[in-house]
């Protein structure tokens, strides 16, 4: 997994990053994180040792572990069943009301309609076109998304 050390449990993972971030007293935050990410029970076990979606949700409380204003994820639901989807999607929601801009890839058209403010694509390194995600339906999507 991305930024993740497989021979560490996931609380010595927080607690890495969280030193490396300067977090003063991160473990508050570190336990919040890892009760929403659902691997409170397993934080003393091994990453090695997690499943593909396990890994994924670790790796998001890494990535948000020290409240970053932007949030860049891609592909972040890969590995993820329907409840872990559903996680992120809700805290996704929850970064954005409390004004964190996150931008996330994915080829789900349904979902980026779903998760998103606004739809941009992108082609060749760059945006080709952005509009509010209210404004499309999937159909629309599909087609503006085949265009390029």
């Amino acid at each position: 997994a991305p930024l993740l050390y497989d021979n560490l449990t996931a609380w010595e993972n927080l607690d890495f990053f969280a030193h490396m971030y300067d977090l003063l007293a991160p473990e508050v935050r570190m336990e919040a994180l890892l009760r929403s990410v659902d691997l409170w029970p397993r934080r003393h076990d091994l990453v090695r040792t997690y499943s593909r979606g396990m890994t994924q949700r670790l790796a998001i409380a890494r990535a948000i572990l020290h409240d970053p204003p932007v949030l860049l994820l891609d592909e972040p639901d890969t590995g993820l069943d329907q409840p872990s989807s559903q996680m992120l999607h809700n805290l996704i929601r929850q970064l954005g009301a409390a004004n964190r801009a996150v931008l996330f890839s994915t080829h789900n058209l349904e979902q980026a309609l779903h998760w998103s403010d606004w739809i941009c694509i992108l082609a060749n390194g760059e945006i080709v076109h952005r509009q509010p995600a209210t404004e499309l339906s999937v159909e629309d999507l599909r087609e503006l998304y085949g265009q390029w």
